[in-house]
């Protein structure tokens, strides 16, 4: 099948109206889309969708491609934000970036996009860091040939971690025009090409339903505050009182009063509403070697042994961090759980969040992170231990 026909997703910003630039050059018909995800009808200047959906008509009107406007607040709601909840009520800090990429972008916005009887694109696109093996800028597709997701060239700007559960379906037909340029060559073109306008703009970080609101005022909105008792781990006599743990996450810094080294969140038991927090930043209840997960998303199953041999690669639950080495195995005990074991010790592994992973360039999918098993001796990390 030859592609034509791509629609893009473009946002307001830098990175998207490049890869529109790009695609445009490279003679394919680029039809634009402007997704909303969030409701901000009742927000008061917290949210910048107005203004993204204005820059998006400019870098449109500007390159002379059709730029069309998706509603996707109700799928956003159902598939993403009420797992959001639902996760931190029981204890667990997700990734709605990650499931907003697998449920919006790569399942509602791909088949809109690729739908006949809608826009009829062969292919989507987005402005993500990231590669694949079919290339950058797909002409054709072989409809049983799975694809494989790669790291981008800029390895500080890659986004394979948020694409880490996009489906092999859209992924077969996805382009990623930017993947084979760093963020410098991204904004030199932006500029030659006259949308140097966007360069003035602050890119956007973090989750835009919160905009820049201060998390615990967000989240107090829709989850009821539940006092409860902060817990030293390791004395585990009551220090503190909290008025919801889904206020906290594993690893954030509390401020207790009457205590002279900090204190941080070393678990959270949603039974009897306990954080149990650690004192001193390299206290050992906050390092883990090894943790469950649960059964992992593989982009091309294919590529990946069966785990009940063992299967090593390498793993990050943050995007920023470096890599670090792991084993995963199956446990024929507790077969729905899959246990994961680092070269060392890391800070902080929290629950809810994903476990990705990795080879040498291949990004092979990831897992949902279960439980940490934590107390083990600190060693020394690849990078600077958080301070707050």
């Amino acid at each position: 099948m030859l592609f034509k026909t791509v629609a893009l997703g473009i946002s307001g910003g830098v990175d998207s109206a490049v890869a529109a630039h790009l695609l445009k050059n490279r003679g394919f018909q680029v039809k634009g889309v402007f997704m909303r995800n969030w409701d901000i009808a009742d927000e008061k200047t917290m949210c910048t969708g107005d203004r993204d959906w204005e820059d998006a008509q400019r870098v449109c009107r500007h390159l002379g491609i059709p730029l069309i406007h998706v509603n996707f607040v109700k799928e956003y709601w159902n598939n993403v934000f009420r797992d959001f909840l639902r996760d931190y009520e029981s204890g667990y800090t997700p990734n709605p970036d990650i499931l907003c990429n697998r449920y919006i972008k790569f399942d509602h916005f791909f088949s809109y996009a690729t739908n006949k009887e809608k826009l009829a694109a062969d292919a989507i696109a987005t402005g993500h860091y990231a590669k694949t093996n079919f290339g950058n800028f797909l002409e054709h597709y072989t409809k049983n040939r799975n694809v494989k997701l790669l790291q981008a060239k800029d390895t500080f700007k890659d986004q394979t971690f948020f694409l880490s559960r996009v489906p092999q379906k859209a992924l077969r037909r996805t382009m990623f025009p930017l993947g084979d340029m760093t963020k410098g060559e991204v904004k030199k073109l932006a500029l030659e090409s006259g949308m140097g306008f966007l360069l003035k703009k602050k890119e956007s970080t973090g989750i835009c339903f919160i905009g820049h609101r201060n998390f615990q005022d967000f989240i107090s909105e829709y989850i009821a505050t539940k006092p409860g008792q902060f817990i030293d781990i390791d004395s585990n006599s009551v220090v503190g009182h909290h008025s919801g743990f889904h206020y906290w996450t594993v690893g954030q810094r509390c401020r207790l009063a009457g205590n002279n080294d900090a204190y941080f969140v070393a678990q959270k038991d949603p039974s009897t509403n306990t954080i149990y927090v650690a004192q001193g930043t390299k206290n050992p209840a906050l390092f883990s070697s090894k943790f469950y997960v649960e059964a992992p998303y593989w982009i091309d199953e294919n590529s990946i042994p069966k785990l009940e041999d063992g299967f090593e690669c390498q793993f990050r639950f943050q995007h920023t961090k470096p890599l670090t080495k792991c084993r995963l195995e199956r446990n024929p005990d507790i077969p729905e759980k899959i246990l994961v074991t680092l070269e060392r010790p890391l800070r902080a592994i929290t629950p809810g969040q994903y476990a990705v992973f990795y080879g040498n360039e291949d990004c092979y999918g990831c897992a949902r992170i279960l439980s940490p098993i934590c107390g083990e001796k600190p060693l020394e990390c690849e990078y600077k231990l958080d301070s707050n």
